[in-house]
């Protein structure tokens, strides 16, 4: 077991967000975390991160308690997010995007993350804000590869993309699996969630109310319909 999130609880300020929120990751595994919006699924990616520590329950990474360590330290102990607003430097360029998140030791460095995003290349000296959404997406992800993780949380991944672009994003998800690189994956494209997990939970008001396989959740219309809405959608 890569990640374990163990009865956690959440907050911001005085909201209390997650509810002994409870879920794990196994060693090369995609999971897909679904819900409506303001479930806790972001809420759920930044107290892994650190960037909302949990006032209670315990986050194992690779069996040690990471529980209240500070963003850089967990960074450093192999667990990358893409955010989703992205986050790119809008006024550096592509390659100081790139450069500011390098890692000696990481597996991906510079010339291996322009051949996984060959769109990338043409573009190294743009700055940031010139790149279309899927450009900027693409970089948020070469980013985080940089740092050299072996657990990636994917926040909406797709949002704002056009269909083109949301496949090339799965392909990418696809090749880093294949890489073994475990994912946990926040998507409101609950098609192309299902399409790449290995397993699923959905939350509602900070709780897990279902835990298995994507073709479980789709014979479940009951939660699909209770906690996903009309199509299925998170």
């Amino acid at each position: 077991m890569i990640l374990e999130v163990k009865n956690i609880n959440s907050f911001y300020g005085l909201s209390h967000i997650l509810h002994g929120l409870s879920l794990n990751v196994v060693e090369g595994e995609v999971v897909a975390l679904l819900g409506r919006n303001g479930a806790g699924k972001t809420t759920t990616l930044r107290s892994v991160t650190g960037l909302t520590p949990p006032r209670e329950g315990e986050i194992l990474y690779k069996g040690s308690d990471i529980s209240g360590f500070k963003p850089h330290s967990i960074s450093q102990k192999g667990i990358a997010m893409v955010p989703e607003t992205r986050d790119i430097f809008s006024y550096l360029t592509v390659k100081e995007n790139l450069a500011i998140a390098w890692r000696r030791n990481s597996r991906w460095q510079m010339e291996t993350v322009l051949e996984r995003f060959p769109g990338l290349k043409g573009r190294l000296n743009h700055k940031g804000r010139e790149l279309s959404g899927g450009e900027q997406e693409m970089l948020a992800i070469a980013r985080a590869l940089m740092t050299g993780p072996d657990m990636l949380l994917l926040d909406e991944p797709s949002q704002g993309l056009a269909p083109m672009v949301v496949n090339a994003v799965m392909d990418t998800i696809r090749e880093l699996k294949a890489q073994h690189v475990s994912m946990l994956l926040v998507e409101q494209n609950a098609e192309m969630a299902l399409q790449l997990a290995d397993r699923v939970y959905v939350i509602d008001h900070g709780t897990v109310v279902f835990e298995g396989t994507p073709a479980s959740l789709r014979a479940d219309a009951n939660v699909t319909a209770t906690y996903l809405g009309v199509g299925g959608e998170a």
